[in-house]
């Protein structure tokens, strides 16, 4: 690809004091930055669009409801987009690192690429003991199921656009990350990991941050694995 059409498609519930941060920090070649606001009760769409991003407004609380609601918007477009990209918006990652993360699709044609939070590049306490856990286990089954190379579940990825398509996505919740890769997996296509920065979120996570939202994404992203094992 030459001069690719990049979009960053960022879920946000509740991230007004975050999400200035990422949008400014996201390098310039992107296209065009597009918030998903996700029912916030703060100021999370003013923030980001005083900071130049388009918000879209998804009333059904849910981190696929969000992405979802994203690509919907992108295929409403006349210009298409080439490279989709996602990220948190707590500013745990460095949207900076996103021309290293998309670097494997535009030089070795890729499908698919992973920002994963490796140990020697992340702030003490920037991941929890259930989150590495969590992330571990899911991998680990997914090596035995599926012979993958994954590491890691993390959100800021990149993926060609068409490719993000034919996966037809449909997680509303937990489970959006894990079925991404479990579709790449199952429709073998290309795919790999970049290792990056990570650090302590802006805020309390509203999924690892809590007992029960740790539990459900816990069963949602197991329920994914087994269901993908036996299909």
């Amino acid at each position: 690809m030459v001069n690719p059409i990049i979009k960053v498609i960022i879920p946000a519930y509740n991230e007004q004091d975050a999400i200035a941060n990422v949008i400014h920090a996201i390098p310039e070649i992107v296209a065009e930055i597009i918030v998903v606001d996700n029912n916030s009760t703060d100021t999370t769409a003013i923030n980001a669009k005083n900071a130049g991003a388009t918000v879209l407004k998804e009333l059904r609380k849910g981190y696929g409801y969000a992405c979802l609601k994203g690509i919907d918007y992108l295929k409403k477009e006349n210009k298409k987009t080439e490279i989709v990209v996602f990220l948190d918006g707590d500013y745990s990652d460095h949207p900076e690192q996103l021309t290293t993360l998309i670097a494997p699709i535009l030089i070795d044609n890729l499908d698919f690429v992973v920002g994963a939070r490796v140990k020697e590049f992340r702030e003490t306490g920037a991941m929890t003991p259930q989150q590495i856990f969590g992330n571990w286990l899911a991998t680990f089954l997914m090596t035995i199921f599926f012979q993958s190379k994954f590491t890691d579940l993390g959100p800021f990825r990149a993926i060609k656009y068409n490719t993000l398509l034919d996966l037809e996505m449909e997680d509303t919740t937990y489970g959006w990350t894990v079925e991404m890769q479990l579709k790449i997996l199952k429709q073998k296509r290309s795919y790999t990991e970049v290792p990056m920065k990570y650090r302590n979120r802006i805020g309390v996570s509203k999924v690892s941050g809590t007992i029960k939202g740790s539990i459900l994404a816990g069963i949602k992203i197991l329920g994914w694995i087994f269901k993908y094992s036996f299909k």
